[in-house]
């Protein structure tokens, strides 16, 4: 009977499910599809139930999103088959044969076969299990067991420890997602603000007997009816956007990725507008719709869950005043009436500085949160003018705690895009730029965050440096200023660091901010991006690079400040950005441009002699003869010694002690100073192609190639050291070494002819927002070398890409510094040659090199 079944079931499912997904081609309903596509459903199992013939004391139950009556395209069917006893032989052949059926017709179900019993026990231990039972529902089979086991299921459930236990997963879910909806990829169903959010609210409400939709949640008086319309309307929209994410993959895709954005955006009718610097793409439309619901959302989750812990908890409410608008009541803060912030707008940022200098408040209550909701339209340009609200708003960026969390709640809330228009322009603004993860408002909240930690103590393990910096630095605030403004004319057209500019100054002199310190954060605001740049993109061991960047931050506030904010924004984009070589950089800068502040010179004979001495002294210590390093060093240049730390001096030097005039390469490795990668250095007679083919071996190995510095020594021999990464160096370091030594020496020895380039694959968000390579060539200041810029998408094999191009002209390469970006690299090479001295053959390098760029 199940093979009769089969055939005719799948044809009948597959054509009621194209004709529910056409449907909704033409009429655009979410709620009917969902409903119309869980019915096709129902019948089916109906008739496979009856196929399978199971015991009369038997039930099919629907349970979590399906027992809840909706069904997504491409979503699981999770059912329960429940048993009055359990299954003897018959029976369980029956069961599996049941199961495999509905495998076969093409349905993606989570089931589970378990007896009341079992039900009740595997719930009581699992708050996943208790959930979907909440919303079980009949599909077919006994109703007097599906009663008994929605009798005894109420009866053992505890309202008040589903409620922690579903709040409690919700904060580590949010955690999960960084604790914000602004993500620029979100998942629809599972982040902040999202449906799960919505779910969430009404699965406490169902279990403390308040309430089974949003209308009731109003009528119980939780909620305002308006804010009921919100709920259901956001609620709506999210579907509308999952399902036609099911529709567009065909498969459960939950996650509203780049490369999705603008297909979604073209099925609701959006389009792109503008030219130029103002275009907008139609993904940006659809992501800042979805980031404004998200927020209201998030805003109607809090003031319902804490109306409903109210209703399961309740509390003696003992009102304690705090000032003439607030009152404590607990460890939240309660406005003395409905109308406080209608009758006294100032009280909204009084409320923010409550906050932040009353540690003994956690909170805010629902009736504050609800009237704060509603109170931005209140903050106008008459509020902005008032002297008195400009005072508040500086107290709270001088707070000596909560500033992230009140920030976070002003522009969660809308208030902070009121207070500062230029702010309301890029909240839920997005940024392709291939290495920021949030929208622009959320990663100035990051980078806020990240300076606010370095001031902490339970976080001075992270970034010691900065911390230990930071607890000098006299009157912090003003680089919370600065973070504000930073990146807040993204978007705009033009230079945002110059247009970020003029919105400090203005800030500052409008909230009577002083002279200097104004200049201080227009400084920073101005040149946020230049310590990055100089560090990641030019030679460090250079001393008029020094002198200028010196000439640039003028003094060691400026300085301190500039490392200090560079930090926390390169922290700020992506967790993949930022790595301990990046960190290297930027400390190296810092360090050796202070010692020029405080007067000390940047002569390379200084810097010579004393990486020289701390070299010889680490030598001593490993035994040593006091002449050992001569036949090395008597071969390398100022050059060498200027661009290595005396670490690294002394661990080449050691390993190439007795082996000056190798024949064979010498290939070493270990893990890298900085705590990141591993260090690997290549001594060789110096031979053409030779980078490419080091690049081409780390290529192979799927290495990443951090860094690369490039010698040749007096007598001809390449002293080449590479700093490479890769996720599993960590737990098998050791053969790894082992591996590199050996394999490398022998691709060398071997001179075999260099593999063919394999264009990799870019990325997934790289392939959405390609960005055109550039290439530049330029001779250097002292006409002496070439520098050679590259932009590109990253992938696997550029670099090998471009080190077979300029292997092919035969040039020779001094330094390259590998900057990636995210999915973006750009890598700066010095070169010279005897090609380089003639036009057509740069401008032919320059096409050949474009070409190597592509994918």
């Amino acid at each position: 009977m199940l093979d009769t079944a089969r055939t005719t079931l799948r044809q009948r499912l597959k054509a009621e499910r194209q004709l529910v997904f056409q449907a909704f081609q033409e009429d655009g309903k979410p709620e009917k599809l969902l409903r119309s596509l869980r019915q096709v459903v129902d019948g089916v199992l109906l008739d496979a139930w009856q196929a399978a013939g199971l015991p009369e004391h038997t039930a099919l139950v629907g349970v979590g999103g399906y027992g809840r009556g909706e069904l997504f395209p491409y979503s699981d069917v999770d059912l329960l088959i429940l048993l009055g006893q359990p299954a003897d032989a018959i029976t369980q052949a029956r069961l599996e044969g049941l199961v495999q059926l509905l495998w076969d017709l093409g349905l993606e179900i989570g089931h589970s076969i378990r007896t009341v019993d079992e039900c009740l026990s595997e719930s009581a231990a699992d708050i996943t299990v208790q959930t979907s039972l909440l919303e079980a529902r009949l599909v077919t089979g006994s109703a007097p067991l599906f009663e008994e086991l929605q009798r005894r299921y109420r009866d053992a459930l505890d309202p008040q420890a589903f409620f922690q236990a579903k709040t409690a997963e919700m904060r580590l879910r949010h955690a999960k997602h960084e604790y914000t909806a602004f993500a620029l990829e979100p998942n629809v169903k599972e982040s902040p603000g999202a449906l799960r959010d919505l779910q969430v609210i009404l699965w406490v409400a169902k279990a403390a007997g308040l309430a089974d939709t949003f209308g009731q949640l109003a009528t119980r008086g939780l909620i305002t009816r308006m804010e009921a319309r919100q709920l259901l309307e956001k609620e709506s929209a999210f579907k509308d956007i999952r399902i036609r994410l099911h529709l567009h993959t065909k498969r459960r895709e939950d996650r509203l990725v780049f490369d999705v954005q603008t297909a979604i955006a073209g099925t609701l009718g959006l389009t792109a507008s503008g030219e130029g610097p103002d275009a907008r793409r139609a993904s940006e439309f659809l992501m800042q719709r979805y980031y404004w619901a998200a927020k209201t959302v998030t805003q109607l989750n809090t003031i319902l869950l804490q109306n409903i812990e109210a209703q399961l908890f309740p509390q003696p409410s003992v009102a304690i005043p705090i000032s003439a608008h607030f009152t404590q009541v607990g460890s939240l803060i309660d406005v003395v009436a409905d109308d406080t912030f209608e009758k006294h707008p100032s009280a909204i940022l009084e409320l923010f500085v409550a906050m932040t200098e009353r540690r003994e408040l956690k909170g805010m209550t629902a009736r504050a949160t609800r009237a704060l909701w509603h109170a931005r339209t209140f903050i106008d340009e008459a509020f902005r003018a008032d002297p008195g609200n400009k005072a508040l708003f500086l107290r709270v960026l001088q707070a000596p705690r909560g500033l992230v969390h009140a920030l976070r709640r002003m522009n969660e809330f809308g208030i902070l895009g009121r207070y500062l228009p230029a702010f309301r322009k890029i909240v839920g603004q997005m940024q392709h730029d291939l290495f920021h993860v949030y929208t622009v408002d959320q990663h100035i909240m990051m980078v806020v965050r990240n300076l606010r930690r370095f001031t902490m103590p339970e976080h001075a393990h992270e970034y010691p440096f900065c911390s230990q910096l930071i607890a000098d630095f006299h009157d912090r605030w003003l680089l919370y200023v600065a973070a504000l403004f930073h990146d807040i004319a993204k978007g705009r057209g033009g230079d945002h660091s110059k247009l970020g500019m003029i919105d400090a100054r203005g800030f500052c002199r409008e909230h009577g901010i002083s002279e200097e310190d104004t200049e201080l954060v227009v400084f920073l605001v101005e040149q946020h991006l230049t310590m990055s740049t100089v560090a990641q993109k030019q030679d460090l061991s250079d001393p008029d690079v020094i002198q200028a960047f010196a000439a640039v931050v003028k003094d060691e506030r400026h300085l301190t400040a500039l490392y200090l904010l560079t930090v926390a924004d390169i922290r700020g984009t992506s967790p993949k950005v930022w790595n301990a070589w990046k960190a290297k950089l930027l400390e190296d800068l810092y360090k050796v441009t202070l010692r020029v502040l405080g007067g000390e010179p940047h002569s390379a004979d200084r810097e010579l002699r004393t990486r020289q001495k701390e070299a010889l002294a680490t030598l001593r210590l490993f035994g040593l003869d006091a002449n050992a390093h001569e036949a090395l060093w008597k071969q390398l240049d100022v050059a060498y010694f200027l661009r290595h730390d005396a670490s690294d001096i002394a661990w080449q030097t050691r390993a190439l002690v007795d082996k000056v005039d190798a024949d064979k390469p010498v290939v070493r490795a270990r893990l890298a100073p900085i705590g990141e990668g591993l260090q690997v250095a290549v001594y060789v007679k110096d031979q053409p192609d030779l980078f490419a083919r080091i690049c081409s071996y780390f290529d192979r190995k799927n290495f990443s190639i951090l860094d690369a510095k490039i010698h040749t020594t007096r007598h001809g021999y390449a002293l080449d050291s590479f700093l490479v990464a890769d996720e599993n160096f960590a737990g098998s370091y050791r053969d790894i070494i082992s591996l590199i030594e050996h394999e490398l020496c022998s691709q060398l020895l071997s001179q075999e002819p260099l593999p063919a380039l394999v264009r990799g694959r870019l990325s997934r968000v790289a392939r959405t927002f390609p960005i055109t390579p550039t290439v530049e060539l330029r001779p250097d200041e002292r006409g002496q070398f070439h520098v050679l810029s590259i932009a590109a998408n990253d992938r696997m094999g550029l670099l090998y890409a471009i080190a077979s191009v300029l292997a092919r002209y035969r040039l020779n390469l001094h330094t390259a510094k590998i900057m990636t970006l995210g999915e973006r690299v750009e890598d700066v090479f010095l070169i010279d040659g005897p090609a380089l001295n003639n036009p057509r053959t740069q401008v032919q390098l320059e096409t050949d090199l474009l070409d190597a760029l592509k994918v």
